[in-house]
């Protein structure tokens, strides 16, 4: 809640309390208190309580980050904004995520897939680390405060002040006027917000849904609503669309749900996919290698050795598939379960081989992955500059987080381009 009798001018004000937002904070106001001297730093939080999605993530355990510990290797993660982030990254990467929190008393795990979580398992620590590091360093925080309007100071009119804000707040009559130094944009896709940014001379990349799964309203497959496959290779049957460029393949665990798939691989495919599908309506076909990279010479081989062939079809399955999915595609390709394998002809066989490695699915939308909403978009990153996240066109103006048009795939990445330009954008063009 704002206290009106609290100072109008701030140092440094940042607008969103999320992980970007307080890494930011925290890291500017350490920075100052390390150099002997003191700024008064602001966050603002339109929510009653802030880190809201740090507490969400990965089902309320906090999925921190991810060990890719190469930055070359880490941007291949990112559809867009991996380029930008290339030089970030040797500043600051997963390591030095690990050793931020582990400094402050939290340790982090690594899960078999490369996800790294808090040993407590719980969201909670890492939003009490966060909150306790904000109030050592003097950060102040209000929350249910929604900023307003922004607009820059004339040269010298406000001293040191270069910008004035106008908040309003939940439970206080009118609007506060704030004056700031340096403002931090950390308000991920907030369109309020990008508006204030598009007035004051940016460009904004239009916000489109990422990590979303796929909606398959095909009757057939609704019998399989819970079966996973370990390893498939999926691909996007988009046609041409103008000025996109090629959508690449991704593998990984699939699952089919009660409303078509989801899972890591479709997860990545919607991220890498995200600006064609949504040109498309979310209207496309779904390429499906159930079997990963095996092809058809190699799954012809499998049918066709010897000891296949006395066995009876619905157990003729040498692949790493769920029996039930065996059967499915067994039905689909008109072979009768209990019809003996050497006496399914070359034709049926080719149509189950074709079943296998390119089977395809109509998409007809898209649905929500659990509460962990990503957008695609955000402010230009050539306005940018790399270094210290400030503005190229506003002087004092900096953004950080998912308010930049950079967004990666599922398993901590987008937490990870949260702490990097928040920690970047907190030296506030310190060095």
């Amino acid at each position: 809640m704002l206290d009106a009798q609290v100072e109008q001018y701030w140092d440094v004000i940042v607008v969103g309390g999320g992980p970007a937002g307080y890494f930011a904070a925290i890291r500017c106001a350490e920075t100052a208190s390390q150099a002997g001297t003191a700024l008064r730093v602001l966050i603002i939080e339109r929510a009653r309580r802030s880190l809201g999605k740090v507490i969400i993530s990965g089902g309320e355990r906090c999925n921190v980050t991810h060990a890719c510990f190469d930055p070359a290797q880490l941007v291949t993660y990112y559809p867009r904004g991996g380029a930008a982030l290339r030089g970030p990254f040797s500043r600051f990467q997963p390591r030095d995520t690990v050793n931020w929190f582990e400094q402050r008393g939290v340790a982090l795990k690594t899960e078999e897939d490369g996800r790294m979580f808090p040993v407590s398992d719980s969201s909670r620590t890492i939003v009490e680390c966060l909150e306790d590091a904000a109030r050592q360093a003097g950060v102040t925080v209000w929350n249910l405060a929604s900023l307003v309007d922004l607009e820059r100071c004339q040269p010298e009119s406000q001293g040191s002040a270069r910008f004035k804000l106008r908040l309003r707040s939940e439970g206080q009559e009118g609007e506060q006027i704030l004056l700031a130094r340096s403002v931090l944009f950390a308000s991920g896709s907030e369109s309020s917000c990008h508006a204030m940014i598009l007035r004051l001379g940016h460009t904004i990349e239009p916000p489109v849904p990422s990590l979303f799964t796929f909606k398959i309203t095909d009757a057939r497959i609704e019998e399989l609503a819970g079966l996973s496959v370990p390893k498939a290779s999926l691909k996007l049957e988009t046609g041409p669309v103008s000025g996109k460029a090629a959508i690449p393949p991704q593998q990984g665990p699939l699952l089919i749900t009660h409303w078509g798939m989801s899972g890591p691989a479709i997860l990545k495919l919607s991220a890498f996919g995200a600006r064609v599908v949504h040109e498309l309506g979310y209207h496309f076909t779904l390429q499906l290698n159930w079997l990963g990279e095996t092809g058809e010479g190699e799954v012809g081989k499998l049918l066709s050795k010897e000891d296949q062939q006395r066995k009876l079809a619905r157990n003729a399955n040498p692949f790493l598939i769920p029996h039930r999915l065996w059967e499915f595609l067994l039905a689909k390709a008109d072979i009768a379960p209990d019809r003996p394998w050497g006496e399914v002809g070359k034709k049926d066989r080719n149509r189950l081989m074709d079943l296998l490695t390119n089977d395809r699915y109509a998409v007809v939308g898209k649905t929500t992955f659990k509460e962990e909403f990503v957008t695609a978009g955000g402010v230009a990153l050539e306005q940018v500059d790399p270094h210290t996240m400030q503005s190229r066109v506003v002087p004092g103006l900096y953004f950080a987080g998912e308010v930049l048009d950079i967004d990666g795939i599922t398993g901590g990445f987008n937490f990870q381009a949260a702490w990097t330009t928040g920690f970047l954008a907190g030296k506030l063009g310190g060095g």
